[in-house]
């Protein structure tokens, strides 16, 4: 079977590090084999069947399923490189960090540092995200480096700090520091937005929707809004959102929308784009 379901028994008093947990190790396991695998609890390292009840199940891919309350698993799908983890409940910090390739989808909300050097793959958030999601870790230079991740919610402060490249799509609204330090990539924000919006953005494209926006006094006019290569990439956002439902709409319909366009952040001698919907 290519398929596998583990469902958490009961919430956990302490943290659950979940990393290692990935659709292809599991599934080369014989059933003996991961019954025992360790589960990190807090300092303590648990069989895996202490805590959580395993069941297989056929799928069209190799498939991993994480079902229950995983407010407290930290490090969720962190290194994923290929196959399909699904989880279905909100989950803790770390979760998608360094993916390399392959599907996340979380069915519920993530914590801080969600997406953190996300290097390939597609995360996707059909809830909240916390604060620095798609950054850095602490003591890295880099955010996120490639792939799509896509928030269905919100997200908090310091989104995509750092971030180097690849697509970010936040259907929500975002905090403050949204693309800080933006090195090159895309990001989409259709909600609101924070304050301090791209501080020190050297390159890279943000994409704005919120109608209140105002650009800071280190952003100028571009003075051209370059329609080919905005017709480019409004198509391209609105082929990643057409299978994202009805919270999507505004996405569709970006090519048919004018736009004004900054650049900046030129404090840092930025060369980087603000583009805001109209």
């Amino acid at each position: 079977m290519n398929g596998l379901q583990l469902t958490l028994r009961h919430a956990p008093m302490l943290r659950l590090d979940l990393r290692g947990l990935l659709p292809l190790p599991l599934l080369a396991l014989e059933a003996a084999a991961l019954a025992a695998r360790p589960v990190l609890l807090g300092n303590q390292a648990l069989p895996l069947a202490e805590l959580f009840d395993v069941q297989r199940f056929e799928a069209d891919q190799p498939t991993l399923r994480l079902v229950g309350d995983l407010q407290r698993a930290d490090h969720v799908g962190r290194g994923l490189g290929a196959g399909l983890l699904q989880v279905h409940g909100d989950v803790g910090d770390h979760a998608g960090t360094a993916m390399g390739g392959g599907e996340l989808h979380i069915h519920g909300s993530a914590g801080d540092l969600a997406g953190c050097q996300l290097a390939g793959g597609r995360l996707q958030v059909h809830g909240d995200v916390g604060h620095h999601a798609a950054s850095g870790l602490p003591g890295s230079l880099d955010g996120m480096r490639g792939g799509l991740f896509i928030v269905h919610g919100n997200a908090g402060h310091r989104l995509a700090d750092r971030m180097r490249r690849g697509s970010l799509i936040v259907l929500g609204d975002v905090g403050d520091f949204a693309a800080s330090r933006l090195v090159a990539g895309t990001l989409v924000l259709a909600g609101r937005v924070g304050t301090h919006v791209g501080w020190g953005q050297r390159r890279g494209s943000l994409v704005l929707l919120d109608p209140a926006f105002q650009p800071g006094p280190t952003w100028v006019p571009a003075g051209a809004e370059a329609p080919v290569a905005w017709q480019l990439l409004a198509r391209s956002i609105a082929r990643l959102a057409a299978d994202l439902g009805p919270a999507a709409q505004a996405l569709h319909t970006l090519p048919r929308r004018a736009i004004r366009r900054h650049l900046g952040d030129l404090a840092v001698d930025g060369r980087g784009e603000l583009i805001q919907v109209l």
